[in-house]
């Protein structure tokens, strides 16, 4: 798959996609990231990509046409046509990060990671915004990170490329460890359990704290129970809408409710 990247700051992705284990999906191509300086396809010897809103205000917004040959760029790049016709099914999205856009979750990302899927352009604004007009004309889809902003969609492009990468084959250094990861279907969506290592027994700022009896017994499915009910407990207690929805999906057992009741947790 290919993520063109959109941006004013390449250097702010560049030393990222060279460090940390998810350089391996970057090095094999698994994941093909190319990143796209806005302001090679501005006007002037100032190569000015924004501009004042129209009506007043604070702030500057993103101008349309550098954006627009841009993404034209980056499309016949694609060996696409430059501009997609009208009512034709989108090829390859086309990604703004914003403030209004569906949150970004597992579910999203296993949308972007299939290895023959094409992949995404993704645009990162800054300032203000992107003026509207873009937006309407050429993107397909827009992703947020949560109830915030931030200075430029470097950051939510960044976290969007990391969680496709990590879920590539032959990444991690264990194959399950994706799979046991938060928000995975293979926890059923709920997230991860607690983790504990060396020392068994820790002298911690207020006194020895051990590790779980049942993780040192060696009993695998004894310790499989254990990390079960401790995924229901911790989703329960730091998110209850997962696990509702969990529950919706049909994804919690008569076990997983009764013990959860147990806990003072009816659902």
């Amino acid at each position: 798959m290919r993520f063109d990247v959109i941006t004013l700051f390449p250097e702010l992705i560049e030393p990222w996609l060279a460090t940390g284990v998810t350089r391996r999906a970057f090095a094999s191509g698994a994941v093909q990231v190319r990143l796209w300086p806005l302001r090679d396809f501005a006007d002037g010897p100032y190569r000015r990509v924004d501009d004042r809103p129209f009506g007043g205000g604070p702030g500057m917004v993103m101008l349309a046409e550098p954006l627009r040959r841009c993404w034209e760029a980056v499309r016949r790049d694609r060996g696409l046509p430059a501009v997609r016709p009208t009512g034709v099914a989108v090829d390859v999205p086309t990604v703004l990060f914003s403030p209004a856009g569906r949150v970004l979750d597992h579910a999203v990302v296993a949308e972007y990671a299939g290895p023959q899927g094409p992949g995404a352009i993704l645009v990162c604004g800054r300032y203000e915004g992107v003026d509207e007009r873009f937006v309407q004309a050429c993107v397909d889809v827009e992703l947020s990170l949560g109830d915030f902003v931030l200075s430029g969609g470097e950051l939510a492009a960044l976290a969007l490329l990391d969680a496709v990468a990590r879920l590539q084959p032959g990444v991690l250094g264990d194959a399950a460890s994706a799979a046991q990861d938060s928000f995975h279907p293979g926890v059923d969506g709920l997230l991860d359990c607690p983790h504990y290592t060396r020392p068994d027994v820790w002298d911690g700022p207020h006194g020895p704290q051990a590790v779980p009896a049942v993780l040192l017994s060696g009993h695998h499915a004894h310790i499989e129970a254990w990390r079960r009910q401790q995924r229901l407990l911790r989703t329960a207690r730091a998110r209850p809408d997962v696990l509702q929805r969990a529950r919706a999906r049909g994804a919690l057992s008569a076990q997983d409710l009764a013990w959860l009741a147990a806990q003072g947790y009816n659902l």
